[in-house]
């Protein structure tokens, strides 16, 4: 037999191959191009998927960008900013540096980026398949930083596209890539949502490590974290993370580790940790751990895979013997508070707690044991039968329809008309719109910057406890009690859904259409809007409001859904949230607003103003609607939204919109005393 000749492979046949080592699904993609965003320095990273990123993968940030000349050869392989010579690998410190994960990706996907620096006027956008540009660069609108679309991907490999999982476990292990980063980066603001849904993961920037391990991974995980930290010189070792308490343990583990900054697999670390934790919880059981390791980047090497998710470093033995005992110590150190169970024979006596005892006998003389002062006694998962009721035609849409009728009030002849909404039978799913618009960007980054992490906790696990009356409501965070002022919260609430659902708002239509020049007569009758006979005829104020609204008509049916037709008649209004109709008695004031307080000349503004008039509006819940009504509001609509999706702003912490009432602890101090 003959032997085979030996012949040079093609180079598209190479690239494939070289390709599969690095990109073997759509994780791998995503976490190169993290990588590459957090070495851009970016602070806001918005991840985009689609079929669970087989379809479309997009990432999009805020960093550096990327130069207009080098667009050309940024998806050839071995092309880097990270390297110069081969020495530099012995102190790399950035995440990419090999220059292969762009190329690997064009020549598996259709790969498109959109780049823009902060010296050049506009962006550009190119296109890339098998590592080559596709066509030309062309200039288009867009922020600064880079954003990289993914499309089919593995549409010329079947086989590989075949092997991977259904697209919701491929989203799953990329939910599990931009977690991890988010964790370990919380000076940057990571979103993850699927295309035309709301965010899976939802990170604030300049955040800490503590807080974003409960916001992603749960609450039962943050407040079981027990901190750990180590510096040791001589190793030029630092060691920084949390783990979870002996109280606390999960069906399957969850294990972040990083060396370096960068998510790795440390079998020997591991399997130290999981030794350590096999004396305290039950088998089967296993912890939350977080580990962040620092070492001179001369110890490591983090070549040694085509993924990198595994490096080598010297004195690995001596480093993990280290790091096990340090997770010993914090978890002796914890055993103190830990809990136990003991079976009792059929009549015997309850015997007292432990560690109860301990702590009477330390205050000195016989005293009984102290009371659980931390039990929280409500939950907010449990859900009353209420709430599946129609308790009144507005409060949860009614079934054949959602006609709202409006109550009465000096002005019915103005708001006769009444309120529809679609049944949720006959709602379709609509695919939401990303905006691109830079101004309202800008708006949703102040939101987010100006936030309020502690107010964010209590909100987001807030109880509803009871109405008090049409302004006020009690809420139950933990073991405390809070006295919540409706209307300013559900007007930030509005505010904020303005900017974060901009342009894919559904529309709450009028049974008949309203003249608005009837509704700015019936504003100017008002004294609260402040006109008087010296601001002119009240007729010719009216016109120029009418005609102002009717000019902007446009702009406010294509962002808001608000329509006002060419003859100057009201249509409809956006709707900003499920089962939840403003009063119509506050619209002729509204209407008169928007066209004297609302900013029109400036893009940014008027958008500011225009969600601030309409937040307002919308927010008078209580002062017109039927007792019955606007309380199943407050607790089945407007609460629940408040948990959901409000991101507090600091000044809710002086303003008065939130004062807490009561505390647990507090109270049984003074009942101890007394």
């Amino acid at each position: 037999m003959d032997p085979g000749v030996i012949r040079k492979l093609d180079e598209v046949v190479v690239n494939r191959i070289a390709a599969g080592e690095i990109i073997q699904r759509p994780a791998n993609a995503l976490k190169e191009m993290i990588e590459n965003s957090l070495d851009a320095k970016a602070t806001s990273i918005t991840i985009t998927v689609k079929a669970g990123g087989l379809r479309s993968l997009q990432i999009q940030d805020n960093g550096t960008g990327i130069r207009r000349e080098d667009l050309g050869i940024v998806c050839e392989r071995f092309t880097t900013s990270k390297l110069q010579s081969f020495d530099d690998l012995s102190s790399i410190s950035t995440y990419g540096f090999r220059g292969e994960a762009l190329a690997s990706i064009s020549h598996v996907a259709h790969l498109t980026i959109v780049t823009k620096t902060k010296h050049e006027k506009c962006a550009y956008k190119a296109c890339y398949e098998d590592g080559k540009l596709k066509g030309d660069i062309k200039p288009i609108a867009g922020n600064q930083g880079t954003q990289i679309t993914v499309d089919e991907l593995f549409y010329n490999v079947p086989m590989r596209k075949q092997a991977l999982k259904t697209p919701n476990e491929e989203f799953q292990r990329i939910s599990d890539v931009v977690s991890k980063y988010a964790v370990h980066n919380p000076h940057a603001c990571f979103i993850l949502k699927k295309f035309g849904e709301t965010a899976t993961i939802r990170t604030q920037a300049k955040t800490t490590v503590a807080h974003n391990i409960g916001a992603i991974y749960g609450a039962g995980i943050g407040k079981a974290l027990v901190p750990i930290e180590l510096r040791d010189e001589v190793m030029q070792l630092t060691v920084e993370g949390y783990v979870t308490n002996v109280n606390f343990s999960l069906k399957k583990g969850i294990s972040l580790m990083f060396i370096n900054h960068r998510a790795v697999e440390c079998s020997a670390l591991k399997k130290a940790i999981d030794a350590i934790y096999a004396v305290y919880l039950p088998k089967g059981s296993a912890p939350f751990v977080y580990l962040s390791l620092e070492l001179n980047p001369q110890n490591v090497d983090v070549n040694v895979h085509p993924t990198k998710h595994e490096v080598h470093f010297l004195h690995e033995e001596e480093i993990v013997e280290k790091v096990k005992l340090l997770v010993e110590r914090a978890l002796l150190g914890g055993n103190a508070a830990r809990s136990y169970t003991q079976a009792l024979l059929p009549g015997a006596t309850q015997p007292l707690d432990s560690s109860k005892v301990n702590e009477s006998m330390a205050g000195g003389g016989d005293e009984k044991p102290r009371l659980d002062y931390k039990f929280v006694r409500t939950s907010h998962s449990v859900q009353k039968l209420e709430k599946f009721f129609n308790i009144s035609g507005s409060g949860a849409g009614s079934s054949a329809g959602g006609v709202v009728p409006i109550k009465e009030e000096p002005q019915d002849e103005v708001v006769e008309p009444k309120l529809t909404q679609p049944s949720p039978s006959r709602k379709k799913k609509v695919v939401k719109r990303e905006t691109r618009l830079h101004s309202i960007h800008t708006l949703r980054q102040q939101v987010e910057s100006d936030g309020d992490e502690n107010l964010r906790k209590i909100f987001r696990e807030l109880t509803y406890v009871g109405t008090i009356d049409r302004e006020q409501v009690l809420i139950q965070y933990d073991t405390k009690m809070y006295l919540s002022k409706v209307q300013p919260i559900a007007e930030e609430l509005f505010y904020q859904l303005l900017l974060f659902n901009f342009g894919n708002f559904e529309r709450l239509t009028l049974s008949e259409p309203l003249e608005l020049k009837r509704l700015v007569h019936a504003g100017l009758d008002d004294p609260a809007s402040g006109y008087t006979e010296e601001d002119g005829p009240a007729d010719e104020l009216a016109d120029v409001i009418v005609q102002k609204l009717v000019s902007k008509a446009p702009v406010l049916r294509e962002y808001y859904n608000l329509s006002i037709r060419e003859d100057g008649c009201l249509e409809s209004l956006p709707k900003l949230l499920d089962n939840y109709i403003p009063s119509l008695v506050f619209l002729p004031m509204y209407v008169i607003r928007l066209a004297t307080d609302v900013e029109w000349e400036e893009e940014q503004e008027c958008f500011r103003t225009f969600s601030r008039e309409t937040a307002h509006f919308f927010s008078r819940i209580a002062l017109t609607k039927p007792e019955k009504e606007y309380r199943w509001e407050l607790e089945h609509v407007l609460y629940p939204a408040v948990r959901n999706y409000l991101i507090p702003p600091k000044e809710m912490a002086k303003n008065g919109s939130l004062l807490q009432l009561a505390s647990l602890p507090e109270l049984y101090r003074v009942f101890e005393r007394c």
